[in-house]
């Protein structure tokens, strides 16, 4: 009965992703995706930016986005659907990627499940959703995304390295293989290759191997390194260079209201104390300090976009816990963090029960859980009909220069940070300038004529320009114009 009731938790929480899966609700980052995606059905070579009409690199082409434009361009299914397929097998991957590491860490039959729904739940009182980050409510938003995918690949790559450094395995090929896909997860997602990393050198570092071990870890770290090196559709390392004050300023969030956002992890925090108390190299303790050390660097240095490797911090913590609740002692020890446990589990389920608003109509939800749900964002097909793929679309900052590449049209300036887009800052002044009140008729049309724009999305600018036609009208008052030339 003890094992079955979390897998059985389990179950009812996989069947709720498989629906949101189906739903695939819009927030945040899915607009990027989808039209990195939409570029690679085009061309797998020579995508260009995925976001603007310019022929640069992008970060976002990795592994796993060039395979399923791939699919997208095989099959001809949409970057809609081809999404849903990717956030299944990103998905997939995290359900058996945390089955597999959490068995290296013990050989309990309930250790899994309730690793899980602690990664899961086990958060904070406040919601807080954002890319790589595993609560419940944000891997319903973001499980098409690919730091699902890498985080899967990374506990499935701490998983392989542990048994071939606890084996002390010989065969090169095992050492080839974990530096090819340390090399993938990096280059799937950079902030979830940074968290994947410090879990592996807790790894190794926990095992005290022998001198062979290292030597063929060398090894497997170069192989890494060459195909980083050799990834034909951006310069990994020049990355390194390319934060600026606007990145860091996006991610000083990440170091506010830590408290409310992950408050309940700090049942695990003292779990992770007890490990520490009985061993000194515990994998889990070492993985967490390193966490801490980097966040911490990020918050004194203002280097905020290293907040990003916080996963670091949360998941050891919340594999510890769960690891307590099934671990060996006494059982009054272990039932008394059992209880902790399912109070803090049972806290985060209600932090984020407004999940369920999006796979059942709001309507149908208590209205306390109505109160928790989020409205997802509404999408640009009502511009489908009249805007062409390759069509470059002037549209303010925010959800529209997110939203509309998605649907293969280009924007003026970037929605996100376009890393190697070297006139992105002046994209953006002269989309400001466009909108502005100001701006007089012959500027908007050089404007026009400059960026080849042949579409106007947004609220009214066009009213009384006879350099614009009205087209269609869209949802919340959205209008599009077609540039008259």
């Amino acid at each position: 009965m003890r094992v079955m009731v979390p897998r059985a938790a389990v179950a009812l929480v996989l069947v709720l992703m498989l629906l949101v899966v189906v739903r695939l609700p819009w927030a945040g980052d899915l607009g990027m995706h989808a039209a990195t995606v939409e570029r690679l059905r085009h061309s797998l070579t020579d995508p260009g930016n995925p976001l603007v009409d310019a022929d640069t690199p992008s970060p976002y082409y990795s592994p796993w986005t060039l395979l399923l434009g791939c699919l997208a361009r095989v099959t001809g299914l949409s970057a809609f659907v081809v999404l849903r397929v990717g956030a299944l097998v990103g998905l997939g991957l995290l359900v058996t990627g945390v089955w597999r590491y959490v068995r290296t860490l013990s050989a309990h039959r309930a250790a899994p499940a309730l690793a899980l729904l602690c990664v899961l739940f086990l958060w904070g009182t406040e919601l807080f959703n954002w890319s790589g980050f595993l609560g419940l409510n944000s891997l319903a938003l973001t499980v098409s995304y690919p730091s699902v995918l890498a985080l899967g690949l990374a506990f499935h790559f701490w998983a392989w390295l542990s048994r071939a450094v606890g084996r002390a395995e010989r065969g090169w090929g095992v050492w080839c293989g974990l530096g090819v896909l340390w090399a993938v997860i990096l280059l799937c997602h950079q902030f979830s290759g940074v968290v994947a990393s410090l879990g592996a050198v807790a790894t190794v570092v926990a095992a005290r191997p022998g001198r062979v071990v290292w030597g063929r870890l060398g090894v497997g770290v170069l192989v890494g390194v060459a195909v980083l090196w050799v990834w034909p559709y951006y310069d990994f390392f020049a990355l390194f260079g390319a934060a600026g004050d606007g990145l860091e300023a996006l991610h000083r969030v990440l170091y506010e209201d830590l408290v409310g956002r992950f408050g309940l992890v700090s049942v695990g925090v003292v779990a992770l104390g007890v490990r520490w108390w009985r061993d000194r190299f515990d994998p889990l303790v070492l993985f967490f300090a390193m966490g801490v050390v980097v966040v911490g660097a990020g918050w004194a240095s203002g280097h905020y976009a290293w907040g990003r490797a916080l996963p670091a911090v949360l998941i050891p913590a919340q594999v510890a816990v769960a690891l307590e609740v099934v671990g060996v002692g006494r059982r009054g020890v272990r039932v008394a963090w059992a209880c902790v446990l399912a109070g803090a589990l049972a806290v985060g389920a209600w932090t984020q029960v407004g999940t369920l608003g999006y796979v059942v109509r709001r309507g149908w939800l208590p209205e306390a859980v109505a109160e928790k749900y989020r409205e997802p964002w509404a999408g640009y097909h009502w511009i489908t009909p009249w805007v062409r793929y390759g069509d470059v679309v002037m549209a303010r900052g925010g959800r529209p220069e997110r939203q509309i590449p998605a649907y293969g049209a280009y924007t003026v300036a970037p929605g996100y940070p376009a890393f190697f887009l070297p006139d992105e800052g002046r994209r953006a002044a002269v989309v400001r300038r466009y909108f502005a009140a100001g701006t007089s008729e012959g500027e908007r049309r050089e404007i026009v004529r400059a960026y080849g724009v042949r579409w106007v999305v947004d609220r009214g600018v066009g009213r009384g320009d006879p350099g614009l036609r009205v087209v269609a009208r869209g949802p919340g008052g959205q209008v599009l114009y077609a540039v008259v030339r």
